[in-house]
């Protein structure tokens, strides 16, 4: 099957490379030149400009759009509409926000386009592993470009479905982000307890390959950080700032419009805050107050 992939970050180009892997062909393009030349020299038909992924690509058009979320998202689905004509599809595999999907979706619809929202999870192992597939959007559609989902996918039977109406792929992958957040924040915190425990000198690379197998926290997570254990046990290399890609702060925000309490995601959401703070001033506050009513001691700024 024909498909162009807009967009050949680590995640777009992965996607691409697995979709030829599998047979299909794949017109890609991205405004990065050396981005389209290293798909071209795994066979990819590469374009220089959209006008040119249109005209490689057979009727009914398919695309594939692998780019930041908001503004540019909008500017590239709007400039591919531009472009095509009835029937043609286009899928954003981005994180975009559920709420710009359904309105992209009815935009385009305005024009005969078809649209697909399809919330994707798999990061750098996707390649190797696949991908978790959300899709959102008419299910006649999703049938159109199934042999996509089925070869991105992790099985052709298993790691995708069509979850609902336009914004709801987006919407499932939001969650999905915001469960993975109160995920790693439990692992995070259970870990520095037991380095913590110094009088013990756990291994933590060894507990974590302990948990692996039969233990009721098992998880690809635990898997991972595993690995990152296993090379490096103190992970001294890595600084402690965590950056969030905005759907925790998506999930945490329709949490509160639904009035559904999500204390753990919304912790964790805080948590990544917090580290990226080198000198709190709510810290300063509360040891000042502390000193102000107790008399305890505080620690003077070096």
């Amino acid at each position: 099957m024909d498909i162009a992939m807009i967009g050949l970050g680590k995640m777009g180009a992965n996607m691409a490379t697995r979709l030829m892997n599998a047979g299909h062909r794949v017109v890609a393009y991205d405004v990065n030149e050396n981005a389209t030349l290293s798909l071209e020299a795994l066979g990819a038909a590469g374009a220089r400009s959209l006008d040119e992924v249109a005209a490689k690509l057979p009727v009914p058009r398919v695309v594939w759009v692998m780019v930041p979320s908001g503004k540019i998202t909008d500017d590239t689905i709007s400039a591919l509409a531009a472009r095509f004509s009835a029937g043609d599809i286009i899928i954003d595999g981005g994180n975009s926000n559920y709420k710009d999907s359904i309105r992209h979706a009815a935009e385009v619809a305005q024009k005969g386009i078809h649209f697909l929202d399809a919330g994707t999870s798999g990061g750098v192992w996707g390649l190797k592993e696949g991908y978790s597939l959300m899709i959102g959007g008419d299910a006649f559609v999703v049938d159109q470009v199934r042999p996509i989902f089925e070869t991105l996918a992790p099985a052709a039977d298993a790691g995708w479905g069509h979850v609902g109406p336009h914004g709801a792929g987006h919407f499932t992958k939001m969650v999905h982000n915001g469960i993975e957040y109160g995920l790693m924040q439990a692992y995070a915190e259970g870990f520095e307890i037991m380095k913590a425990k110094k009088d013990f000198g756990l291994d933590l690379a060894q507990i974590a390959h302990v948990w692996q197998k039969g233990s009721v926290v098992r998880s690809w997570l635990l898997d991972l950080t595993a690995l990152a254990l296993d090379q490096d046990g103190d992970l001294s290399d890595i600084k402690g700032w965590v950056a969030d890609s905005g759907e925790g702060r998506w999930t945490v925000t329709e949490a509160m419009d639904l009035d559904v309490p999500a204390p753990v995601i919304t912790l964790a959401l805080q948590a990544r805050f917090v580290s990226r703070q080198t000198d709190s001033f709510a810290a300063k506050m509360l040891a000042a107050m502390r000193n102000q009513f107790g008399g305890h001691a505080v620690r003077k700024a070096e």
